[in-house]
């Protein structure tokens, strides 16, 4: 009989020629547990998906409550699905005014898509305005204004009127006209790794595109949900976007995306023509109770800001000749090696080190540490120690 491994190499689809192969039997808090016992401190949250931890008891609660209830019921937007509307709801009053109506998909890419198709279709202009190192999906139209030409130049040709600037480039602004759509831009860089916006810059595009009537659109798929130390990027900055993307953590584990606008704007969608734009498992019934759970939870136990001081304990802990800097507020944070072959040799080994690294999309120098948000201070700082010995392994064998 093959074994799991086999059957994932000869099954699966593959995303990369050196997956990490760890097979995963369950998961608790912020420990995977492998098939043999042994277990892995989750370091990453499936990148940035599990700010409560995986499984966390309310959430399981939950979800258990709804499958009592009813799974899928109809395609999005046609039967009133009570998870749907009190998480719409917790979610707008949580936002500034403007922001009060919510559109449910499965995914980030899902929610990029649709921001786009939205800014579009309210603006009747059709370019859309992003930023180098910029990362917004994989597919056709989210990889259209993904701001690295390495991973768009296979799929051409994509989306025309699509225009890439560079991030904290003031200069660059002047790109935004009375042409432009929507302007995208991630409030903090994430696959860039951990770029944060220079004093004034996202308050400079704000200001070019409410005098050019574009629409700004903020992708907070990996900085929502207190990852940064506030709920959301937003609230860090006092930049205020006409649309909010939202995935990844908003679904407490479940799959589960959002855009979120004004009801003048979001209107735009239900007619001429009708069905607009559609999902039919968007807003699942059982998502949007996991994920209004795992929202509920971040608040009662103020998760946002605990995770500035535990971004404290990380680098009070991380010190070691190869790193150069750690990088970033909360838990979202890149730490900097210099070298691209440290970087490969520490994520591609730190399961042997029991710990769970990844690695930043445009970023080769660095390596992602985004733990779930109640990661236990105790597990934290053993988490640490196991990296700083992968690091000093790394030393003695990669030159």
């Amino acid at each position: 009989m093959l074994t799991n491994r086999q059957l994932f190499l000869l099954h699966m689809g593959q995303t990369s020629s050196s997956p990490l192969l760890v097979e995963v039997e369950k998961a608790q808090g912020s420990i995977m547990y492998g098939p043999d016992g042994r277990k892995y401190i989750d370091l990453i949250s499936g990148v940035s998906v599990s700010n409560t931890g995986h499984r966390h008891p309310k959430v399981i609660e939950a979800i258990r409550k709804q499958l009592d209830s009813y799974l899928h019921l109809m395609v999005y937007g046609e039967m009133i699905q009570s998870p749907q509307v009190r998480f719409a709801e917790h979610l707008s009053s949580l936002l500034p005014d403007c922001l009060n109506v919510c559109y449910f998909v499965n995914s980030g890419s899902e929610a990029v898509e649709g921001a786009m198709k939205l800014a579009r279709k309210y603006t009747r202009r059709s370019r859309i305005i992003s930023f180098k190192n910029a990362y917004h999906g994989s597919t056709c139209g989210a990889l259209s204004i993904q701001g690295s030409e390495f991973y768009k130049n296979a799929f051409r040709p994509l989306l025309p009127d699509t225009l890439q600037i560079g991030f904290n480039d003031f200069d660059s602004l002047e790109s935004i006209d009375e042409h432009t759509a929507c302007v995208i831009v991630e409030p903090v860089q994430a696959e860039a790794g951990v770029i944060y916006p220079e004093s004034g810059f996202l308050q400079e595009i704000r200001n070019r595109c409410s005098n050019k009537g574009a629409l700004l659109v903020f992708d907070e798929v990996q900085t929502g949900f207190g990852r940064i130390g506030k709920m959301f990027a937003i609230d860090r900055f006092g930049v205020v976007p006409d649309i909010l993307v939202l995935a990844k953590a908003i679904g407490g584990g479940m799959p589960l995306g959002a855009f979120i606008s004004s009801g003048e704007i979001m209107a735009v969608l239900s007619n001429n023509p009708q069905l607009g734009h559609i999902t039919t498992f968007g807003g699942h019934p059982v998502c949007c109770a996991a994920g209004l759970a795992s929202l509920e939870v971040i608040i009662e136990e103020n998760l946002s800001e605990e995770c500035i001081r535990k971004s404290g304990l990380i680098k009070k802990t991380l010190v070691h000749p190869l790193i150069h800097e750690v990088r970033g507020e909360g838990l979202l944070l890149a730490v900097e090696v210099k070298k691209p072959e440290y970087t490969q040799y520490i994520v591609a080994n730190a399961p042997g080190f029991g710990i769970i690294l990844d690695y930043f999309l445009f970023c080769n120098t660095a390596f992602r540490i985004a733990p779930p948000l109640n990661i236990p201070d105790d597990i934290l700082i053993q988490s640490c120690k196991q990296l700083l010995m992968l690091l000093d392994d790394t030393e003695k064998n990669v030159r």
